[in-house]
Order: structure tokens, then sequence, then C-alpha cells
């Protein structure tokens, strides 16, 4: 009897142990995504990566099981705190990071050691940027400005984000190609910046079309010019195209957004699927057609390898014009980024 006891005792314990095992390998098993994605923006909250993030992630949102919450993870430079917060986390897929053109240049200014083909890029689109003044400064034209900063060189306050972000590069270029030098004031994101004009704590700001629109047609911000070829019309008043009144500019511009979101490029394939295809819906959407065209933003819809070349070419681009410009911490080929 008690031999029978102990195998009975034996066999429900084997039992037992199966079902555990098959309820850890279900567990194991379920479809990515099965929790709640985060992703962390590396720039400030209100500016036109945060502002991106968080309507296409709402967007997204529809198309998977779960919710996806965004945060900011900011300082650093170019963006590099977020960038390496989101890198130490696991490549599970459950820690997104949003990001933007300007993050390619963390690596030459010493941010933090990695190429940008780390990521496995989601593109959403973006904004041409143009360079503005307070409403009530004295300057009216960019010509007028650019003549400024030739008499008093270094002095002018100048806000365009954090070092190495497009619009830091942008300001670069209209140094290099108007012979001004301004004085940079970083700051944590575009928004930051453009309050810092509207307050008087900055001279101008270069920031993205989409960033200054309400505030230039509510009268706190006075656009200049455009840093693209084309002009532009806001508020009902043309801002021309510095380039047809520098042309020492197109040797450096124009320098285009790329704005959007990455998982870590070894996240499995299962993960790049899902989020894929919920983003090819969420970009597919009125409601994205409609944000873009109602905040100035240009529709982009590239990702994984496609973005991934888009954003190798930002990368030789941005890294060597701020090699160029001096503005370089880290030779680019020591990072193993070549030349265009």
């Amino acid at each position: 009897m008690t031999f029978k006891l102990a195998k009975i005792a034996a066999v429900a314990a084997m039992v037992a142990g199966v079902g555990m095992s098959s309820l850890a390998t279900s567990a194991l098993a379920q479809d990515y995504p099965y929790r709640d994605i985060t992703t962390a923006v590396v720039w400030g909250a209100g500016g036109g990566t945060d502002t991106i993030n968080r309507m296409i992630m709402a967007e997204m949102e529809k198309h998977l099981p779960v919710s996806v919450n965004v945060i900011n993870q900011t300082g650093g430079v170019a963006g590099s705190n977020g960038m390496v917060y989101v890198s130490n986390q696991p490549d599970d897929g459950y820690t997104l990071v949003g990001l933007s053109e300007s993050n390619v240049t963390a690596a030459v200014q010493g941010g933090w050691d990695k190429k940008f083909d780390y990521w496995y890029p989601f593109i959403v689109g973006g904004s041409p940027d143009l360079i503005s003044v307070p409403a009530n400064s004295p300057y009216n034209t960019l010509q007028e400005l650019v003549d400024a900063a030739k008499a008093a060189p270094g002095t002018i306050p100048a806000a365009a984000s954090g070092a190495g972000s497009i619009h830091h590069l942008n300001l670069l270029a209209i140094q290099q190609g108007a012979g001004a030098e301004f004085k940079f004031v970083p700051y944590k994101g575009s928004a930051p910046g453009q309050e810092a004009a509207i307050a008087g704590e900055v001279a101008l700001v270069v920031t993205s079309l989409a960033e200054q629109a309400a505030l230039i047609e509510g009268g706190e911000l006075k656009p200049l010019a455009m840093l693209t070829a084309d002009a532009a019309t806001i508020g009902g008043a043309e801002v021309p195209s510095a380039f047809s009144i520098y042309d020492g500019l197109d040797k450096y511009l124009p320098l285009k957004q790329a704005i959007g979101f990455a998982v870590h490029n070894s996240a499995g394939d299962d993960v790049k699927a899902a989020l894929g295809a919920a983003f090819e819906k969420a970009i597919a959407s009125d409601t994205v057609a409609e944000w873009a065209a109602a905040n100035n933003y240009d529709v982009g819809g590239q990702y994984g390898a496609e973005a991934q070349k888009l954003f190798n070419t930002l990368e030789a681009t941005f890294a060597y014009t701020l090699k160029d410009l001096g503005a370089a911490t880290v030779d680019p080929e020591k990072l193993g980024i070549m030349k265009p």
C-alpha cells in the first residue's frame, strides 16, 4: 500500500511539473507585444520630436494590443542621455527611443561611442528650419541681423536647441555662409529655446517651421529667413529663403529633419515586424495626414533598412559638416563613419 501511494505521488508530481513547464513555455511564447511599451524621447517636452512621438504612438496604439507610454529622457550631447538610457534596456522591444536626425552627431561630439546603425529606426517626417527673432527685435531682415553679428562677433546670443542638433548645425552653417559669428546658447530642446527668444534671453532662435508657426502667427516671433532653397508663407506673409540672400549657404544647407523613433537593431524579427505593421497603418491614416498638413510637416514613412540608409547618409553628412566647421570633438573616421 505504501509503495502504491508513493508511486501515485511521484506520478502526480511529474504531471504537476509538466503542467508548470507548459505554463512557463506558454508565457515565454506570448506574441510581442503582451505588455505596455515605453518610448523615451531624447528631447524636451513640447518640442518637435516629443510632439511627433506622442502623435504617432497614439495612432499606433490603435493597431497594437497594448498601450504606449511616452516619457522624456533629456540631456547629454545631442540627445545622448536618452539614447544611453534606452541602449541600457533589454532589446525586447518594450523600450523605444524617440529621436531625430540631430542624434546622429552624438558620437562625433563625444556623447556616446556607437554609430547610429545601433538602432532600427522609423521615420515619421520632418519640417524645414528657419531663423527668427523676438517680435520686438530691432532686426527686420537676416541682413540686418548678420551685419550686427559681424560688428560684434560672438556677442549676439542665439538659441538652436542642444549642441549638435540640426538647429545648431543650421546656425553654424549660417555663420559659415554669411561670415558672421553668434554666441550659441544650448537648450534642452526647441521649446525652451523658443521660450528664451520670446523672453528676450536670446536675440534669435533657429528651430523648425512646425515648432515656430503658432508663435509666428501669434505675433510672438518674427521670421527672418527660411534655411531652405524655397521661401514659405506663414500667417499670410512670405518668409524669404536665406539662399537668395547669401550665396555661400548652399555649400552647407539644406540640412533636413528626420524625426521618429527606433528600437534596438538587435531586437527580434517578431518585434520589428509588429512595430512595422502598426507603423505602416498609422502612417497611412487620415489622422497622420491631417496632423502633418496642419502642423507644417512632410510625412516620411520609411523604416528598417530604408530608414537606416537615410540615417547613415545623415550621420556621414552631419559628422563631416561638424568636422569642417571645427565643431567635432571625435574624428568621424575613428568611429568608422566614412565621408559621404
